[in-house]
């Protein structure tokens, strides 16, 4: 008999040794992540260097630290990992006996006799042996939502840092805009001046003047355009930042300084440094404890319990002074049937685990897709920059030409001077676009390399 005990004993360890099992990542495919058009480098990437290295603009740099102190999406992320951090704490514990102290008194009397006064001071213990590692998947299925919830703070600050530097940078575009349109407007009010005097000694037509009127009155409108996006861009910002609507420091866009060089590293760095992706990979981790706690269920459960402590009630009788009352119970549940429910747990956690894993997969894809597109961004502005740089130069020597040819001699009429204008006006403010989606593509690149953690 005792053969037999031993025997089923070692089966039913065998069978449920499976249980304590640790997650393992499962084989993913990264060569080619960024795509064919990328060539990866195994050097350390852009997402390595801390935010402040990359944005070295000083008025950025105290907006960054002040959006990480204030903003609220951030703060809520950070109470999430201490929400984590205690029911992990919470979990540790759970391998530790229960301890209650439970006193008892009691007045008795049946008509109009004498009060039986009872007392009993106890202690009670109870203890779970985690034979089949229920608790121990569920100690570390905290320790992977732990780890969810900080990857997810990590990914809120690295949000945090690239909106704060794309909302800063389009406010100094807006402002190279308005400059360039107020410049333009002044320009098209000195062209209109000039159509005047010519009209009055009758070298100018009326439709002339009246289209130099037009044209300054459509820039005149569009500073009021740009000084609105500015209003709410700064506004935005404010918001991101914790503070009320109001001005935003800034300094300007042409003082801007960046590398001309963007390694992106090789892909498998995403694993450990896009905060998302660990994010995906942590509740993997999760369902893959919470399938193994599934599992656990179906095998036998052992508790010990203990009471000891001081009574006066000794059966019928009531003894002054008391004595000592101990107590102790082991119990030892093995499941038969619990109609379905155990069996449905299990099915429904392997199932959240294959939906885990594809999340997870899907997220690196995704992490590879904005890689690629924020490279292609910044490597087209660059090549855009330099060919609208060549044709801003012409079309300034084109508005100097015409304009002198208008004051001096009537060789060239006001299509002319409105054609050159219009185009330059057009080009500086493509330029100063293009300056933007630059940067954007570079903060973009940042971002979607994981920088920005710490």
């Amino acid at each position: 008999m005792k053969r037999i005990f031993i025997l089923c004993s070692a089966v039913i360890l065998l069978a449920g040794w499976h249980i304590y099992k640790p997650y393992s990542r499962p084989d993913i495919q990264t060569d080619g992540l960024y795509g064919e058009d990328v060539q990866a480098e195994d050097t350390v990437s852009i997402a390595s260097l801390p935010w402040t290295d990359l944005f070295s603009d000083l008025r950025l740099q105290s907006l960054i630290r002040e959006g990480l102190e204030n903003n609220a999406d951030l703060g809520i992320a950070r109470l999430r990992v201490r929400e984590a951090e205690a029911a992990l704490f919470s979990s540790r514990l759970a391998y530790l006996p229960s301890l209650s102290l439970n006193p008892q008194g009691q007045l008795n009397s049946y008509d109009h006799t004498k009060t039986d006064k009872t007392y009993t001071i106890a202690a009670s213990a109870g203890w779970e042996v985690d034979l089949f590692g229920k608790l121990t998947n569920a100690k570390r299925g905290a320790k992977a939502a732990l780890e969810q919830s900080d990857a997810y703070r990590q990914a809120v600050q690295t949000q945090l840092i690239a909106t704060i530097a794309n909302s800063y940078y389009n406010l100094l575009t807006l402002d190279r805009q308005l400059d360039i349109s107020r410049r333009t407007a002044g320009s098209w009010a000195e062209v209109f001046r000039i159509y005047e005097a010519k009209k009055r000694v009758g070298e100018a037509t009326e439709a002339a003047v009246a289209q130099a009127k037009a044209n300054k009155l459509a820039v005149e409108a569009s500073v009021l355009t740009l000084q609105k996006q500015i209003r709410a861009q700064e506004n935005s910002l404010s918001a991101l930042l914790g503070r009320t609507p109001g001005r935003i420091e800034r300094t300007t866009l042409k003082g801007q300084c960046f590398s001309d060089r963007l390694s992106v590293g090789v892909p498998l760095q995403l694993l450990r440094s896009r905060p998302d992706v660990r994010q995906a990979e942590a509740a993997l981790a999760q369902a893959f404890y919470s399938t193994n706690g599934a599992r656990s269920a179906f095998y036998l459960g052992i508790t010990l319990s203990g009471s000891a402590g001081w009574t006066n009630n000794n059966g019928a009788a009531i003894i002054n002074p008391g004595s000592w009352l101990l107590g102790a119970v082991g119990s030892l549940v093995q499941p038969l049937f619990n109609r379905g429910q155990n069996i449905a747990a299990l099915r429904v956690a392997k199932a959240r685990q294959e939906e885990a894993l594809l999340f997870f997969r899907q997220s690196l894809l995704k992490a590879g897709n904005e890689v690629n597109d924020a490279l292609m961004q910044w490597q087209l502005a660059d090549s855009r920059l330099k060919i609208v740089g060549e044709q801003v130069a012409a079309l300034r020597s084109a508005v100097n030409d015409t304009r002198k040819l208008m004051e001096y001699s009537s060789a060239s009429g006001y299509l002319e001077v409105l054609t050159a204008q219009q185009a330059l006006l057009q080009a500086e403010l493509t330029e100063a676009n293009d300056a933007f989606d630059k940067i954007q593509g570079m903060i973009n690149l940042y971002h979607a390399l994981g920088g920005g953690v710490e």
